[in-house]
């Protein structure tokens, strides 16, 4: 229980009517989880309004109120607190409920188009060797030093992050990573976390459907770096010409990291292969378990952030040799006649080419590049087109099929990707709806060394088709597949 004067301590409030040192037994923004004695957050979300679901959370036991707008109706029981903004106060109103654990723990958050859920996994293998209780917060899986808790969001809300980093806390945790979405920071679910540090990895094409701009994306990811306090450390991408945007107007303390430009940490590839990367970092050769270019950045990332934190550079160096890649990240596998099978998440067009351009480094130029890839559906439109051309350049044969088509037709997503498929590309092109079949074509038709890239859902275990979620695993499917057309 807490007194709900104390847990409205820093929000920015309007005007209070009722009895602010009653109890609080739990805080919601959802009345339908709204219980006896529980304080309800009314937040304007992008699909529905919370301020039209007060009085359902007042009837199932709300005592407390918190609004952008005051209801009409008001009881005299029920304490009404008006805020400037919910979806901050509801920020505020979690990390003070839970006790504030951010501030007990070093807490980074890692935000980009591409690389977070690498770069986070990376440091929490890290800070785990290093010897650290360490918690981590991605998109395959949530850990509590060693206990996994399965993630439902790339980034949790506001109340779930407070509650993880008390059970962090809880279990002895110093350290937590976490990716922080573009969706998250605009929605100001990260918001009222005491931040050690934030990361930028990099941005591209994504999420259109949800920023409408480009120009928009970029100002959401820049909120993270807005809001650290001047003891954080803001650390990004110097190759990446929206690294010095996100340094902007932060009160941060500010570096770089990159391969190319100018950067306070830089890294050189010296060799790239199918068992790992060799790089000149920190003026030492190191060779590591992760594969391509793009993965040289993570490794360099997660280097800087561990540095920054106040750990030895050649400790670091020597642990970090010895770390593996995310699930579903490049992940390979190899059939008994020689193909090779890569899964990856990558979903944009930049991700993509950057997995395709480190298979062309492998290549010999005697095998094939088959590439399985589709596009989500009530989701960005615009890069589908983007994909399917990136995948027709790189790749000897690209079987376009459904990734998570949600409440779309699979054909109409791939149709869209086509009209992105030069004419004198399309004879390479196939098309198969169905994913598990589209993998099944792709395996028979290899021959050994070729390489096929089943690309856009990684680590995901289900596919989603008209609001129901199957099992569906990308791995699981491809290995079968190769016990089929080995036998």
């Amino acid at each position: 229980m807490r007194v709900l004067k104390d847990i409205l301590y820093k929000v920015a409030l309007v005007s209070t009517s009722g009895d602010m040192n009653r109890e609080v037994s739990g805080i919601c923004f959802d009345s339908r989880e709204s219980k006896q004695g529980y304080l309800f957050v009314a937040v304007k979300g992008t699909n529905v309004n919370g301020h039209e679901y007060i009085e359902a959370a007042v009837d199932a036991g709300a005592v407390a109120v918190v609004c952008e707008t005051m209801p009409n109706k008001q009881l005299k029981d029920v304490t009404y607190i008006l805020a400037d903004n919910s979806a901050e106060a509801l920020g505020t109103i979690a990390s003070n409920f839970y006790g504030d654990p951010s501030s007990k723990m070093k807490l980074v958050a890692v935000t980009g188009t591409n690389g977070k859920t690498t770069s986070v996994t990376l440091l929490y293998q890290l800070f785990r060797r290093l010897g650290f209780n360490t918690g981590l917060l991605s998109t395959v899986e949530n850990k509590l030093n060693d206990e996994v808790i399965p993630a439902t969001h790339t980034t949790p809300d506001a109340i779930q992050i407070n509650a993880l980093l008390s059970d962090m806390l809880e279990k002895g945790c110093t350290h937590c990573f976490m990716e922080a979405s573009s969706h998250a920071i605009h929605q100001r679910r990260t918001y009222g976390l005491s931040f050690s540090g934030a990361v930028f990895t990099n941005i591209s094409h994504d999420h259109l459907d949800y920023h409408h701009t480009f120009h928009d994306y970029i100002k959401a990811k820049k909120l993270l770096f807005d809001d650290l306090p001047k003891s954080a450390f803001s650390l990004v991408n110097s190759d990446d010409k929206r690294g010095s945007v996100m340094l902007q107007n932060t009160s941060a303390k500010k570096y770089t990291y990159g391969l190319k430009n100018m950067a306070d940490f830089k890294a050189k590839v010296l060799s790239n292969s199918m068992e790992g990367l060799e790089l000149d970092l920190d003026g030492k050769q190191v060779w590591f378990k992760l594969i391509g270019n793009f993965n040289a950045y993570n490794l360099l990332a997660s280097f800087a952030v561990a540095c920054l934190l106040g750990e030895d550079a050649e400790e670091v160096l020597m642990q970090l040799s010895q770390v593996v890649p995310a699930r579903g990240r490049f992940q390979v596998t190899k059939s008994k006649k020689g193909v090779i099978g890569i899964i990856d998440y990558a979903h944009t067009p930049d991700a993509l080419e950057n997995v395709l351009k480190t298979i062309k480094e492998f290549r010999t130029g005697v095998e094939q590049v088959i590439t399985v890839v589709g596009a989500g559906g009530n989701r960005d439109r615009t890069k589908r087109p983007l994909m399917a051309a990136v995948s027709a350049k790189y790749s000897d044969l690209v079987i376009l099929t459904s990734d998570n088509p949600r409440d779309e037709e699979p054909l109409g997503i791939i149709h869209d990707m086509e009209e992105g498929v030069p004419k004198s590309q399309v004879r390479k092109v196939m098309i198969n709806a169905d994913r598990r079949e589209a993998i099944k074509a792709a395996c028979k038709m290899a021959q050994p060394n070729d390489i096929i890239l089943i690309a856009g859902k990684g680590h995901e275990t289900y596919q989603e088709v008209a609001g129901v979620k199957h099992d569906f695993d990308d791995m699981q499917v491809v290995t079968e597949m190769f016990e089929l057309f080995d036998e």
